[in-house]
């Protein structure tokens, strides 16, 4: 049967986009749905990454049925600042059919080429706070709803169709040791005293978001110049903080500040929700929220969300200070395990944020890329 590819023009469209994974891994006891109402603000002409951001969807179909998916995404401010033509794929799901891969990576190709562009890579998002990356190893784990899950035949796929290694993370997680180090509490001691720090505790939620935009502004110098970041603007900035803060448990993040009170880092560190999303399959009612509400508020798995330092600040032992920090708060807790998010291969200096404790590498992503076509450009993309 012949394989169509229809581009997501009518929101009709986008909701059948957004819920066809759901269809692919309806049996596979690893995948975590993505929660329909977060997919359909991201993908969205609201969502404020179109102030710098191009994109486009299409859907595969074998007669009436949905068979694959693919966003098209063009990010200039990253393209600016990395000085490339470059277009991403994106939410990028498919039947084991090599046909269906490549008609798809086809659709994405045709329009970056029709822009202008020269390369193609992926799986990434609008900015880094989307997911990013294949799962190349770790299939029997299960992973955080903050990284991509896929079948093992995506990334065979995409190297028979001729694409090649462009980044990869690893992801680590570790038992916590039920006993914290007292050399650990005389180090934190040194290491405030040496470059005047100490930890800043938000007394409550709206304390917290007072400062929100100081993070971010952590977030952004610290992350710039790791592979393909472009730096958060202001709207999004807005936006992360409306959606991501009402979540947080204040006791759950640290905050390091400096003699004049300024954020230099910080680690925001959450309850695992990946069962609690199972159990939600995609909607928050009738009974999503409950799960979510009851895994924030009990659980034995921590994962480190965001974790950042400004460049002057960076390699000096913070990180040491905030895990010792929390370390304490996460034994009150009964927390058993902590679960870091993917970090870069070649970031030396993010994998050793856990060198006082014995890890162990659960999983493995990476991005791919092809160079594109220079035929048939046209000097502007509709």
């Amino acid at each position: 049967m012949d394989i169509e590819i229809k581009e997501v023009l009518t929101k009709r469209d986008l909701k059948k986009f957004i819920e066809f994974p759901h269809l692919l891994y309806k049996n596979d006891p690893m995948y975590i749905p993505a929660l329909n109402m977060d997919e359909m603000a991201t993908l969205k002409k609201s969502n404020p990454s179109f102030a710098h951001c191009q994109a486009r969807y299409f859907l595969a179909y074998k007669g009436k049925r949905i068979v694959g998916r693919v966003a098209a995404i063009i990010n200039h401010n990253a393209n600016r600042d990395w000085k490339e033509k470059n277009i991403r794929f994106g939410w990028f799901d498919f039947i084991d059919d090599i046909n269906v891969s490549r008609k798809l990576l086809e659709a994405v190709g045709k329009w970056g080429i029709e822009c202008g562009m020269e390369r193609i890579s992926g799986p990434w998002g609008f900015t880094d706070m989307d997911k990013e990356g294949l799962l190349t190893e770790g299939f029997d784990q299960l992973q955080s709803i903050t990284t991509l899950y896929n079948y093992p035949y995506y990334s065979k796929h995409l190297e028979q169709l001729g694409f090649m290694k462009d980044v990869e993370w690893v992801q680590m997680k570790l038992d916590l040791p039920q006993v914290k180090n007292p050399k650990f509490e005389k180090f934190d001691k040194i290491i405030c005293e040496k470059y005047g720090l100490s930890i800043l505790k938000p007394k409550n939620k709206k304390e917290l978001i007072g400062r929100a935009k100081e993070i971010f502004k952590v977030l952004n110098d610290s992350y710039c110049v790791l592979h393909e970041f472009s730096k958060l603007n202001e709207e999004q900035i807005n936006t992360y903080i409306a959606q991501y803060i009402p979540l947080i448990n204040i006791e759950l993040i640290c905050l390091i500040v400096d003699s004049d009170n300024r954020i230099v880092g910080f680690a925001i560190t959450m309850p695992s929700l990946s069962k609690a999303f199972q159990k939600a399959k995609g909607k928050l009612f009738p009974t999503g929220w409950y799960h979510i509400l009851k895994a924030l508020k009990s659980n034995d798995t921590i994962e480190c969300y965001l974790i950042g330092f400004i460049p002057e600040y960076q390699n000096k032992g913070l990180n040491a200070l905030i895990f010792n920090h929390l370390h304490s708060k996460y034994l009150e807790l009964g927390v058993k395990k902590l679960v870091a998010n993917p970090q870069l291969e070649s970031n030396t200096a993010a994998q050793r944020l856990f060198g006082s404790y014995e890890t162990e590498i659960f999983a493995r992503r990476r991005t791919y890329f092809n160079h594109l076509s220079n035929q048939s450009k046209n000097e502007r993309c509709q």
